[in-house]
C-alpha cells in the first residue's frame, strides 16, 4: 500500500486551506450583514420551544433572505425524534 503512493495524486494543502477560508469569510458575511435582532431573536425562540421540546442550541436557525424586493424571515427549527418533549 505505501509502495504505490507516489501514484496517487495528493490534496494540495493550501487550497483546502483556501477554500475553508472562504466558507469561514462567507459565514462571517452572511451573520454580520443582519439586522442586529437576529442573534437575540434566535435566543428567544429557542427558550420558548424549549418549554415545550427539548432541543439543541444549534436546532434553531434564523435567516433574512432577500427575496426581489422584500425581505423574508426564514427561521427553521430541527425538531428531535419525539421521544424527548418536557413538562
Amino acid at each position: 500500500m505505501g509502495m504505490f503512493d507516489f501514484l496517487r495524486a495528493k490534496k494540495n494543502t493550501a487550497s483546502i486551506a483556501k477554500d475553508r477560508l472562504r466558507i469561514i469569510i462567507a459565514q462571517e458575511r452572511s451573520t454580520h450583514g443582519g439586522p442586529d435582532y437576529l442573534p437575540l431573536l434566535r435566543r428567544e425562540l429557542l427558550e420558548v420551544i424549549r418549554k415545550y421540546v427539548n432541543v439543541d442550541v444549534e436546532a434553531v436557525k434564523v435567516d433574512l433572505v432577500k427575496d426581489g424586493e422584500h425581505d423574508v424571515l426564514d427561521i427553521s427549527v430541527s425538531l428531535p425524534d419525539g421521544r424527548a418533549a418536557t413538562a
